[in-house]
């Protein structure tokens, strides 16, 4: 029987023997995950250890995996929106409206600029909450719980914002078929306002807690290294393959949403160490900052909140209960009695950790013939084990939580 095809604790036996009868050195294994506090998630890497040095290792996946991709398959399109919420839970509006995207890239449908523009602003927002969580962990995953703390505040202010808008703060299901359900009220405007004026300051001495920190700086620089040609390599995409030098972003190589119109800089590292990765994230931070600075300005004051497809977007209950022709739409939206083409599409959105795509095949029927996930955390998790080789274990902590595995979009 191949190796490749036994536990990875049998796998190692044979390496340990060898070792041991060769050199005189004891392996040992051990198993960081499924249950482990400095995994983030419920996923496990079983490292061979000569000491605190990692010899080998390999990881594994399947604790959590809940089908999303089949459950999609027999659900009609708005409803898998839900399911997008639980991918990378930490910027679940992205997941929501790169969803969206591939449908209305599926019928065809045009979206007014002013409803890209309110997509800007609350994916920028997401991407805003995913890196405050991943940089702030990566503190305390060196000893520093402060910094945590002190910016946790500014991220529920970014939930209140969602809640605001949708009702809901972590798994937000966040907007529909053309748009979004209902236009944003004063009070999610003025708290995005109040949001852009206080965070600055504080993001800006968060930054200064740990950047220059010599404790902070010694366990990440040079740990957890990976070249740009490495990073190609394994498909990398998003802050994990900036922080290796490589200046690519989808909101500027493939625009989508009238990104185009907004002026930013993609900040890029130079070893692809736990540092860079750390130093692209804020980085990351304050060019989102100023993408929503420029969307609020350049905001059309027409357009409404949702483009007009009456065959596809739910009309207001309110219609519902008092027009014919509302509730004949109702019902023939909810029913799956409005046909869709028979196609293929792909569509991705730069998500808080790299490209975040939706492939669709459908066959007319009211659900997807076949819809996958491309998910940025599933493809860069393949390098850890390589990544952490010759490391020590303390490297290996700060390794995964750089480069911000979040379980349920490794893992759906």
């Amino acid at each position: 029987m191949s190796d490749l095809l036994l536990v990875p604790e049998k796998r190692f036996e044979k390496q340990i023997k060898e070792t041991k009868e060769k050199d005189g050195v004891e392996l040992s294994i051990l198993n960081l995950g499924p249950t482990h506090p400095a995994t983030h998630g419920i996923f496990q890497n079983i490292l061979l250890m000569d000491g605190e040095k990692i010899i080998d290792g390999e990881g594994t996946v399947g604790y959590i995996h809940r089908a999303f991709e089949k459950i999609a398959e027999n659900r009609p399109f708005y409803q898998i929106n839900v399911l997008t919420d639980r991918l990378n839970y930490c910027s679940s509006p992205i997941n929501n409206t790169g969803w969206w995207m591939t449908v209305e890239k599926m019928l065809g449908i045009e979206i007014p600029k002013r409803v890209q523009y309110m997509r800007v602003i609350i994916m920028e927002l997401a991407r805003i909450a995913d890196h405050i969580i991943c940089s702030s962990v990566m503190g305390v995953d060196t000893g520093a719980l402060t910094g945590f703390l002190y910016v946790m505040q500014y991220r529920e202010k970014i939930y209140e914002i969602y809640e605001e808008i949708c009702g809901a703060r972590l798994t937000t299901n966040m907007g529909r078929i053309g748009g979004f359900e209902r236009d944003w009220s004063e009070t999610a405007w003025r708290k995005i306002d109040e949001f852009l004026a206080e965070f600055p300051a504080v993001w800006t001495e968060f930054e200064n807690m740990l950047s220059r920190n010599r404790i902070f700086m010694d366990r990440t620089i040079g740990a957890g290294a990976i070249d740009a040609d490495m990073a190609m390599g394994y498909g990398f995409t998003g802050p994990n393959l900036r922080a290796a030098g490589v200046d690519y972003d989808l909101r500027v190589a493939q625009p989508y949403c009238s990104y185009e119109d907004f002026e930013f800089d993609i900040p890029v590292g130079q070893n692809g160490d736990c540092y860079d990765r750390f130093c692209v994230r804020n980085a990351e931070v304050w060019e989102s900052m100023k993408i929503i600075r420029q969307a609020l300005e350049k905001m059309p004051a027409e357009g409404g909140f949702h483009a007009d497809v009456p065959d596809y977007y739910l009309p207001p209950k309110e219609d519902v209960y008092n027009n014919m022709e509302a509730l004949i739409y109702h019902f023939k939206i909810v029913m799956g009695e409005i046909p869709v083409p028979n196609t293929e599409v792909y569509h991705a959105v730069e998500g808080g950790n790299g490209e975040l795509g939706f492939y669709l095949i459908t066959n007319g029927s009211r659900v997807p013939y076949r819809l996958h996930f491309r998910r940025p955390c599933f493809i860069y998790y393949q390098a850890y084990n390589e990544i952490v080789k010759g490391r020590s274990l303390s490297d290996a902590i700060i390794t995964l939580s750089s480069m911000n595995v979040i379980a349920g979009e490794l893992d759906c």
